[in-house]
């Protein structure tokens, strides 16, 4: 039997680059070789977006999930794409891991310190400081063993385990211990060059940008600060401009070359954004016109969500019996 994935985003927005070379890569190999579950999870949003007019986006959103998942390579027939908020069993087997965590575990989770303090919120619902449960709840549901991940996440993996890992030691073992999957090149830096590529900070180059929009946002880039002149030698390591190449440039020669006069001195900025802009749409061609092939085909989003819903509801059903029957809950 096949070991099983899950991972997932919140429609926030469309997916970037950072989501690509943090899971979306992974994801999209991993399908041919395990049994993959994508969960779009809508119920994670309201931790920090409840307000009404936010929730109604929520549809809308969810389609440009969806497109964003089918235009890099995520295939319907090989993987199960579902939406939160069509299982009610999480929640349910969420309330019950909530019984297991303490509420000083959850404030040290790294991640939900740098969303309060990120967002600047003053006052921290329940539901936001809870949202690594209902995370935990999401993965052991399907009891996966895998769970791809940019490394910023790796923290919340780990309190899954520590949840399944007590579960299990209570009631006896239901859950396997998921490990994390971290991408080749787990954090991608914003073209801002001060923090990872973010849609909350608007530093992001998303799948969906058209070439003229991804030109405009490589030629703002951050490069070296110390550098004035082209004639001056400048750093590369760490540089975000040649992190995106060695990312997204197909054409290692070329940027060895540009590395190269880059320290000398022989070549400006200018040119090495022009030669960035053309690899990432050369990579980004083949996404947009999937994306357009599917954006195309009506009632597809809901046909792959209705599937998905029918398998995960009864993973979850399943799921929910063995821990109400371990717990001795079951009547």
């Amino acid at each position: 039997m096949r070991k099983r994935i899950l991972t997932g985003d919140r429609p926030t927005g469309k997916l970037h680059l950072g989501h690509y070379v943090g899971s979306l890569a992974s994801r999209v190999k991993l399908q041919d070789e395990y049994e993959c579950f994508f969960i779009i999870a809508d119920y994670h949003t309201l931790t920090t977006a409840p307000e009404k007019e936010k929730v109604r986006r929520l549809s809308s959103l969810t389609r440009e999930l969806v497109l964003d998942y089918l235009s890099v390579g995520i295939d319907p027939a090989k993987a199960t794409i579902y939406l939160q908020s069509q299982v009610p069993e999480v929640c349910e087997l969420s309330l019950i891991f909530g019984m297991l965590v303490g509420i000083s575990r959850l404030q040290r989770v790294p991640t939900l310190k740098d969303m309060i303090r990120d967002l600047k919120i003053e006052n921290p619902s329940f539901g936001l400081l809870g949202y690594p449960v209902l995370q935990a709840a999401d993965i052991l549901m399907v009891r996966a063993n895998l769970v791809p991940v940019g490394k910023d996440q790796v923290s919340h993996v780990e309190l899954t385990r520590e949840i399944a890992r007590k579960f299990n030691k209570l009631y006896g073992k239901v859950f396997p211990e998921p490990e994390p999957l971290v991408g080749e090149v787990p954090t991608l830096v914003g073209i801002d060059g001060k923090k990872k590529m973010s849609k909350s900070l608007g530093n992001c180059i998303f799948l969906s940008d058209p070439p003229e929009e991804v030109e405009r946002k490589v030629m703002m880039m951050y490069t070296d600060p110390a550098r004035i002149h082209p004639t001056d030698p400048g750093h590369v390591e760490g540089n975000p401009v040649f992190i995106y190449h060695d990312a997204f440039n197909s054409n290692k020669e070329e940027v060895e070359e540009l590395k190269d006069r880059y320290r000398k001195g022989t070549v400006g900025d200018v040119e090495v954004k022009r030669k960035l802009a053309r690899a990432i749409n050369d990579f980004l061609s083949p996404i947009r016109k999937r994306r357009e092939a599917f954006s195309g085909k009506e009632g597809i989003i809901e046909e792959i969500l209705g599937e998905g819903r029918e398998k995960v509801r009864r993973e979850a059903v399943s799921t929910l019996s063995r821990v109400k029957k371990a717990m001795g809950l079951a009547l």
